[in-house]
Parts: structure tokens; C-alpha cells; sequence
């Protein structure tokens, strides 16, 4: 009878207990899973910037098989040149999208450095790497050192950086030769880096902002493409396409961001149709960066309320609507697996690009408590971060190979990707020097890459979903630091999300 109502009152205080935890629940929401562990390719898409440096490298490089690199760059010139990264999987520093690189890793920082946990570190000093090289590349007025390294050559040959011994021959824009795009890029990296050191190491910060100030008005006030007077080294490698009022325009923006002086609303204000920011133009890259531009100008308008620039919600909503499938106006065109596609060539660097911005431009849209109207369809911000999950989940592996293209993460990976120094064995396991065109027979070998280079993301799969793994197929095999500096910020906001940081 005793155990009876000891079961009664037992029975009661559960009932009491469940009944208390429904009125009350827990304001912790259980995290989503996620097939992918956002926070590990985090880590690993910063570890791959440490092997692209340049230059004397840190006892700290993570990337222990690569060494030294480039460490008279600049002498041809009477300058210092050491530093900086290698763009691609060559041996030549280009300046135009180092730049970006540097900018895209410093709004990745400042949207999403928050969320960063112990990989905020790893992104300023990738972001840093960049800005000692670009103060070093600016620091004479009226003069930006835009590349080192001939390219023609450098691709005659398949040798290690570490082993290099072509003319490292040193490009500069100035007055007589203009290069607005390279120079008003390399404004907005320097602009967007003094943001995100501002609190930690202000003299730094000061230097980049003040830098950043001379460099535009140089770039606006002589202009000229440096496509142009730089031809012969700089196409068919990085000419500019896309002019250069789009750089105009995104510098612009930046200096506005960084200074808050309002000579740069005013510029915005009074050139900004002529710069193309209506444009329907709707890829952002290192060529670019008009869709770049309208979203962080949007956030003036739709979080600090900067009336006069509410056309650049429109402008910004025209670029987003274009990506969303089935929605009037979307004008994208997506592989059968469901990926972004863009351009045969490199095309992941579309991929990260637009992930970062639906994401970001959710972010502003959610503090705004606004939507995105296309067409009279409402998209939520929801909806364009599910569109962004569904790219990057893509590019880590759900995908009908079932592949990642990020090297190093997940089982399945692209093994022979198109990188010198990744293909080729390292100098502590073949310290001889390998000659510039032995390394060829390894190249169009099917061999495995013997390095990992952790962390990088390849071009990708062609608009069938299909992927080679050739060393040779530099369109789908070979990584860039422009694929992987928007995909940081894009990782960030999921590993977030998921609870993973």
C-alpha cells in the first residue's frame, strides 16, 4: 500500500514538473544539425591564405611544407616588394585581386568577426599579410607597384615558388600610366582593413585609413584602365573587363564606411549613376564589383537610416532577385545539382561571392525588418540565407559526386589540384632545386598531389556537375584566394548559426 502512494505522489510531481517546463520553456533553442561541420572548413579556408604567403614566412606558418618565397622582390625597382600572396596556383603576386582578396576578407571580418571566435585572429593576420604588402606597393604618391613577376615566363615553367627563378619583374601604375581599378581596389582593401583594426591597434588602422585616402584620390583623379598602359603583362591574366567606374563607386563606398566624411556621400551622391549603380549587371568578383557596391550601400539606407541613399535598396534588391530560382527577374542559371553557375572559368569564386552577400544583405534586411521584393514576389531574408546554406553545402559535398572542393575537408576531395607547390614534392622531402620545366612531367602526371593545401577551393565542377580532378584543367582545378575570401564570411554566419562556433 506504502509503494502505491509512493508511485501516486511520484506520478504527481512529474505531472507538476511537465506542466511547469511547458509554461515555462527553455529560452534556448536546440541548435540545427548540419551534414557539415561549418566551423572546420572555417578553419581550414584561413589556413589555406598561409599557404599562398609570400615572402619570409612566420615560425608560425601553418602551412609547414611551403617556406620562403620572393625574398628580393622588388629589387629590380629599388623598392621593397617581399610579402604579400600569390593569387592562384602560379608564382606571380598580381595586385588587382590581392586587393580584393584583402577586401573581401576585411567586410567578411567586420559582418561576421563578431561570430569569430578563436578564428578572428587567423583572419586579421591573413588580412594583415595583405596590408603590410599593400602599404609597402603605395607607399610613393601617385604610384601603386601592381604586380611582380613576368606571367608569361612564370607559366613557361612549373616550379616552386620557393625554387623560382624567373624575372620578377616589377609593374607600376602612376600619372603617365593610370590604372583607376587597381588603385581604387587597393583603396577599399586599405579603407575596409582600417575598420577592422581599429580597436586593436589603432596607429595601424590610422596609417591604412590615411593611405587609403591618398590612394583614391589618385585613382579618381588620374584616370585610365591599367588594362591599357599594362597590357602585354596583365591580360589575358587579370585585364579588366567590367571598366573601371565600378571600382570608382565600391572604393567610394568604403572611404565612406571607414572616414563617415561626407565628401564621400557627396561623391556617391553626385557620380554614383554615372559609376553604374543602376547597372543590371549582376556577377561580383575580383573584376566586378558594382552588386558589391549597392549591397553595403544599402546598409547606410537600411540600418543607419541614410535616406539619401535609398535607391541602393532597390539597386541591391535587383542584384539579389536576379539569384533567387523561380523568382520574376532571376536571370541565374544553376547546374542540375543546383550550383550556381556563372562562367566555365573558376567558377566557384561566383559561388562564394554571391553566398556572401545573400547572407550579409539578410543580415541588413533583418535589422531593417525588411524584405526583398522582386517583382511583386516577397523573399525573405530566410530565404536568401537557405539560398546561401544550399551554394555552400553544395561546395563542401552535397553535390551528386559527392565531393567537397575545398581541399582538406570532408572524405572526398580534389587531389590534384593546379598549384606549384602543392604538386610538386616540398623542400624537405626534395631539398635539390627542381629546374623550371622538370616540373612539367609531374604536372601532367595523374599522380596525387603529395602537399595538402588545406583549406583551398577550387574552380569547381563544369554546368554539368561534372569534375575531372585534372592538374592541367586550370578552369576547374585550380584554387584562388578570391574563391576563398567571401566563403570566410559565408562559413562564419553558418557555423554560427549551427552552434558550431
Amino acid at each position: 500500500m506504502a509503494s502505491s502512494s509512493f508511485l501516486h505522489h511520484l506520478l504527481l510531481i512529474l505531472t507538476l514538473i511537465s506542466a511547469a517546463t511547458a509554461a515555462h520553456p527553455s529560452h534556448r533553442r536546440p541548435h540545427r544539425v548540419s551534414a557539415h561541420n561549418y566551423k572546420d572548413a572555417l578553419t581550414k579556408s584561413l589556413i589555406f591564405f598561409e599557404g599562398q604567403r609570400s615572402g619570409k614566412l612566420p615560425p608560425n606558418n601553418r602551412m609547414t611544407w611551403r617556406k620562403d618565397s620572393g625574398l628580393s622582390d622588388g629589387a629590380a625597382m629599388k623598392v621593397d616588394l617581399v610579402g604579400g600572396y600569390y593569387d592562384a596556383g602560379d608564382n606571380i603576386k598580381f595586385g588587382f585581386p590581392m586587393a580584393f582578396t584583402t577586401t573581401m576578407l576585411s567586410w567578411s571580418v567586420l559582418e561576421f568577426g563578431g561570430m569569430m571566435k578563436s578564428e578572428l585572429g587567423n583572419a586579421k593576420e591573413a588580412i594583415r599579410w595583405a596590408t603590410d604588402y599593400l602599404l609597402k606597393a603605395t607607399k610613393d604618391p601617385d604610384v601603386i607597384y601592381v604586380q611582380v613577376g613576368d606571367a608569361t615566363k612564370d607559366h613557361a615553367c612549373w616550379e616552386r615558388p620557393e625554387d623560382m627563378d624567373t624575372p620578377r619583374t616589377v609593374l607600376k601604375i602612376d600619372r603617365n600610366t593610370p590604372g583607376t581599378e587597381v588603385a581604387a581596389e587597393t583603396a577599399a582593401a586599405l579603407a575596409s582593413a582600417s575598420l577592422v583594426f581599429r580597436k586593436s591597434d589603432k596607429a595601424y588602422s590610422k596609417l591604412l585609413m590615411n593611405r587609403a585616402v591618398r590612394v583614391f584620390e589618385f585613382a579618381d583623379k588620374y584616370r585610365g584602365s591599367y588594362s591599357s598602359g599594362l597590357k602585354p603583362w596583365v591580360c589575358p591574366y587579370y585585364c579588366s573587363y567590367s571598366g573601371y567606374e565600378d571600382e570608382l563607386l565600391w572604393g567610394a563606398a568604403w572611404l565612406h564606411k571607414a572616414t563617415r566624411s561626407p565628401k564621400y556621400l557627396n561623391y556617391i551622391q553626385s557620380n554614383g549613376i554615372t559609376l553604374g549603380a543602376g547597372e543590371t549587371d549582376n556577377t561580383f568578383g575580383w573584376d566586378n564589383k558594382h552588386a558589391g557596391a549597392r549591397v553595403l550601400l544599402s546598409k547606410a539606407f537600411l540600418v543607419q537610416k541614410l535616406q539619401s541613399l535609398h535607391d541602393y535598396k532597390d539597386h541591391a534588391d535587383n542584384f539579389i532577385c536576379s539569384l533567387v530560382p523561380g523568382a520574376p527577374f532571376s536571370s541565374s542559371e544553376y547546374t542540375p545539382g543546383g550550383l550556381l553557375f556563372k562562367m566555365d572559368d573558376s567558377n566557384m569564386q561566383y559561388v562564394t561571392s554571391a553566398s556572401f552577400l545573400l547572407v550579409t544583405y539578410a543580415k541588413y534586411l533583418t535589422q531593417a525588418k525588411k524584405v526583398v521584393n522582386c517583382g511583386g514576389s516577397i523573399v525573405t531574408p530566410k530565404r536568401l540565407r537557405s539560398i546561401a546554406k544550399k551554394q555552400v553545402d553544395y561546395l563542401l559535398g552535397t553535390n551528386p559526386l559527392k565531393m567537397s572542393y575545398m581541399v582538406g575537408y570532408g572524405p572526398r576531395y580534389p587531389e590534384r589540384i593546379h598549384h606549384r607547390g602543392s604538386s610538386l614534392p616540398s623542400i624537405s622531402a626534395h631539398p635539390a632545386k627542381i629546374q623550371c620545366g622538370s616540373g612539367f612531367s609531374i604536372m601532367h602526371s595523374d599522380i596525387p598531389n603529395p602537399n595538402t593545401l588545406i583549406g583551398a577551393v577550387v574552380g569547381g565542377p563544369d554546368e554539368k556537375d561534372h569534375f575531372p580532378d585534372i592538374r592541367s584543367d586550370y578552369f576547374q582545378s585550380e584554387p584562388a584566394t578570391y574563391i576563398n575570401a567571401p566563403l570566410v564570411g559565408a562559413l562564419t554566419y553558418l557555423a554560427h548559426s549551427y552552434g558550431q562556433l
